[in-house]
């Protein structure tokens, strides 16, 4: 139950992220749509194809894949002014993605019983790999590798999960709210990891 109300949340929420950002590069609605559901389930493709689960288990999806258009064709057909309060809302969409997606993909690895490695892994890529095909497709550099600390917080979630902290429903969803506060705190205060630029000769 957890992991499938852990997934819903996270495919909206992505959903949501690529339909605004695929609005604001001026993408027809084909490419709306097609940009919020690569942002809603790139993640975890790419975490399926890292762990082995096999890629029918997209397509077990139907309902949510009908939902999830459904949200995005909502989202580009709703007044600007709403629009525009969405957009607001755009890095609290982003971090509910990234935290449960995180955790989502944790969980899948850690019931598949492979390694810490490979579960903090599955949280990175599932956390992150929807953001990052979604700035991809849209011509941007991605955020995750760039901007601010993204990826250290699906870090966390595997850390936790894989070694067993946390595992209870209600911990499972204490964890998620902690990571959705520190990734809007990381966003607005501006907080980054070390960097270090090489200029080209």
């Amino acid at each position: 139950m957890t992991w499938d109300v852990l997934n819903v949340i996270g495919t909206m929420a992505f959903a949501i992220s690529g339909a605004i950002i695929a609005m604001e590069e001026d993408y027809d609605l084909l490419g709306v749509l097609i940009l919020g559901l690569a942002t809603a389930f790139g993640g975890g493709i790419i975490r399926n194809i890292l762990i082995d689960v096999p890629m029918s288990t997209l397509w077990e999806q139907d309902i949510l894949i009908k939902v999830t258009v459904l949200i995005i064709a909502l989202i580009f057909f709703i007044p600007e002014g709403w629009i525009h309060f969405t957009k607001g809302w755009l890095n609290f969409f982003d971090a509910v993605g990234l935290s449960t997606f995180a955790i989502q993909g944790a969980l899948y690895a850690y019931s598949a019983g492979h390694s810490l490695t490979a579960i903090i892994m599955a949280a990175v890529m599932t956390g992150t790999g929807g953001g990052i095909v979604r700035d991809l497709l849209a011509g941007r550099k991605p955020t995750v590798l760039r901007y601010d600390i993204y990826a250290a917080w699906a870090i966390i979630a595997g850390i936790f999960i894989g070694t067993g902290i946390t595992s209870k429903p209600w911990e499972l969803y204490l964890l998620c709210g902690i990571l959705i506060t520190l990734r809007l705190f990381s966003a607005k205060y501006r907080w980054k990891l070390p960097h270090r630029y090489l200029q080209t000769l």
